[in-house]
């Protein structure tokens, strides 16, 4: 089991949808195969506060949808050596409201299904997922949907393809 930490700065979310988010990010560690006592936080915000986020360690002065901080990111070759009985601290996940209301519209799906992907695909980037190349973007996205149909969040409409 991950050790879930959610937090929703925004005070609109209903406890449903928050168990919802845990549930799934529960659901995509047991795919990976996580190790237990695992730490992950998720924070739901505005999108003024993704947007001070995104322009402070990004440099990118936008309201992205998305934000995930990794903490085992010590660069290349560096192997943090950690005491195999302390849960590893996966990162931080950050998650505009907003931006996933505006998408879940624009992509004819619930918004239940948008933070449900937001999160999953968070989590995976903490857990070294990326989509720098088509390669890689074509693996996570895929791992991404395989996960939430797992769950039985199927796409409804026509999602992110």
């Amino acid at each position: 089991m991950l050790e879930l930490d959610l937090m929703d700065e925004t005070n609109t979310l209903s406890k449903e949808t928050i168990e919802l988010v845990e549930k799934v990010l529960q659901f995509a560690a047991d795919q990976q195969s996580i190790k237990d006592g695992s730490e992950v936080s998720v924070t739901f915000v505005t999108n003024d506060a993704i947007q001070e986020i995104n322009r402070t360690y990004r440099n990118k002065d936008v309201a992205t949808d998305v934000i995930s901080f990794a903490m085992e990111e010590l660069g290349e070759g560096e192997m943090k050596i950690i005491d195999a009985d302390i849960p590893t601290l996966l990162g931080d996940i950050i998650i505009s409201v907003e931006r996933a209301k505006e998408q879940a519209a624009a992509y004819a799906h619930t918004f239940e299904r948008e933070v449900c992907f937001l999160a999953v695909h968070g989590f995976l980037h903490l857990l070294g997922f990326d989509h720098g190349t088509e390669e890689e973007e074509k693996e996570m996205f895929g791992l991404q949907e395989t996960i939430l149909q797992a769950f039985g969040l199927r796409r409804e409409g026509h999602g992110h393809s």
